[in-house]
C-alpha cells in the first residue's frame, strides 16, 4: 500500500455516514477510488459503469469491508438509462445527495477524427454528465445546502496537445458546463464544481506505460512541480472535499489537483535555466 492511500485510510472521519452518492465510471481509476473513499467514510454508494465485471468486483470488494454499495450497469450517453439509474438509487438508498461524474471516453483524435469518434467523446464526457445531472436533479433538490455535484475534467481542457481534438475539446466543455449547471442549480441549494487532474496513475496510464511505472513515472513526473504522477485516491479525496460541508460556499468553481502541472511555465522544472544554479 502506498503512503498516500495509507494516510487517507487512517484519517477517515465518516463525514458521509448514511449519505448517498452516485459515482459514474466507478469501476476503475479515479471513479473507483472515489467510490472507495465515499464507502470508507460511511456513504451508501452506487457505482455506475459499462464494465459489468469490473464494477461488480469493485462493489463486492467494498461490501466485504462492510460498505453499502450497489453496482448498476449503464451507459451515461442514454438519458433514459440515467433516469432509471437515479430512480433506482433513490429508491434503494432513500435519496441522492452527491453525484460525481467521472465516466470518461479516452478517445484522442486529431485530423483523423471520425463522426463516430466525436459522438462517443462528446457523448460520454459532456452529454453523459449532463444526462446524469438531469436525472439526479429531482432527488438532489431534496437536500438543499447539502447536495453537491462534482464533474471530472482535466488539465487537457486548458491546453493544446497533439492529436487530441476530441479529448481536450470535451474536457474544456465540461469546465463551462459546470459553471452553467452551478448557475441553474444554485436556487435549489445544489453546488456544482469541477476538478482537473494532471497525470494520474490510472489503468489507462499504466497501459500507456506498458506496466512499467518505475521507468515512466520519472519521465511523466517532470510535467509536474511535485515531480510525480498522482494517485487516484488523491483526486478522489479532492472530490469528497468538494461534496463536504467544508466546501459549503464553493460552487461554480474549478479545482486543479495536478501537482503543479498548470503552474509550470515554458522552462519546465528549470534544470536547463541559466539561473537554475542560483536558486
Amino acid at each position: 500500500m502506498n503512503t498516500v492511500e495509507h494516510v487517507g485510510m487512517e484519517t477517515s472521519m465518516h463525514r458521509f455516514a448514511e449519505h448517498q452518492a452516485i459515482v459514474t465510471g466507478g469501476a476503475s481509476g479515479i471513479g473507483a477510488a472515489t467510490a472507495t473513499e465515499f464507502a470508507r467514510e460511511g456513504a451508501k454508494v452506487c457505482i455506475v459503469d459499462i464494465d459489468r465485471d469490473a464494477g461488480e468486483r469493485h462493489a463486492e470488494g467494498l461490501r466485504k469491508e462492510g460498505a453499502d454499495v450497489l453496482f448498476l450497469e449503464g451507459d451515461v450517453t442514454d438519458p433514459e438509462a440515467c433516469t432509471v439509474i437515479a430512480n433506482e438509487v433513490a429508491n434503494r438508498f432513500g435519496g441522492i445527495r452527491y453525484l460525481v461524474n467521472s465516466a470518461v471516453s479516452f478517445i484522442a483524435k486529431g485530423l483523423d477524427v471520425t463522426a463516430a469518434d466525436w459522438q462517443r467523446s462528446l457523448g460520454v464526457n459532456v452529454m453523459g454528465g449532463a444526462n446524469m445531472v438531469q436525472a439526479a436533479y429531482p432527488h438532489l433538490e431534496k437536500y438543499p445546502r447539502e447536495a453537491a455535484i462534482v464533474n471530472l475534467t482535466s488539465v487537457s481542457g486548458y491546453i493544446a496537445q497533439p492529436n487530441r481534438w476530441t479529448y481536450n475539446a470535451s474536457k474544456g466543455a465540461i469546465l463551462t458546463l459546470t459553471k452553467c449547471q452551478a448557475f441553474d442549480l444554485a436556487s435549489a441549494g445544489i453546488r456544482v464544481n469541477s476538478i482537473s487532474p494532471g497525470w494520474t496513475w490510472t489503468p489507462e496510464v499504466d497501459k500507456a506505460a506498458g506496466g512499467d511505472r518505475e521507468r515512466w513515472e520519472p519521465i511523466w513526473g517532470k510535467f509536474h512541480l511535485l515531480r510525480r504522477c498522482a494517485e487516484p485516491s488523491e483526486i478522489a479525496r479532492a472530490g469528497l472535499f468538494r461534496c463536504s460541508q467544508a466546501a459549503s460556499l464553493i460552487t461554480g468553481t474549478h479545482l486543479a489537483v495536478d501537482g503543479g502541472y498548470m503552474a509550470m511555465g515554458s522552462e519546465g522544472l528549470g534544470e536547463a535555466s541559466t539561473f537554475a544554479g542560483s536558486r
